[in-house]
């Protein structure tokens, strides 16, 4: 009896971990797109933030060399 409780509950700790891996492989991961309206050298991040969110994106971020606008969005 002892084994079959043993057998059950590797499982359901297999299934949890299991879980975990698919939830942790999706979530985080961020796209990068240049801004389309963005001019010029991106000094200041928080102007680049602004801009991404005009054009729909969740934020944005210097990035480069030289330095430019990248949008971010969810992949």
């Amino acid at each position: 009896m002892e084994t079959k409780e043993l057998r059950f509950t590797m499982f359901l700790l297999f299934l949890v971990i299991a879980a975990d891996v698919a939830v942790k492989r999706t979530e985080g991961k961020d796209c990068w797109q240049p801004s389309m309206t963005y001019k010029g050298i991106c000094i200041l991040t928080s102007n680049c933030i602004k801009v991404c969110v005009n054009e729909g994106f969740t934020s944005g971020k210097c990035r480069g060399f030289p330095p430019h606008c990248d949008c971010v969005y969810p992949c």
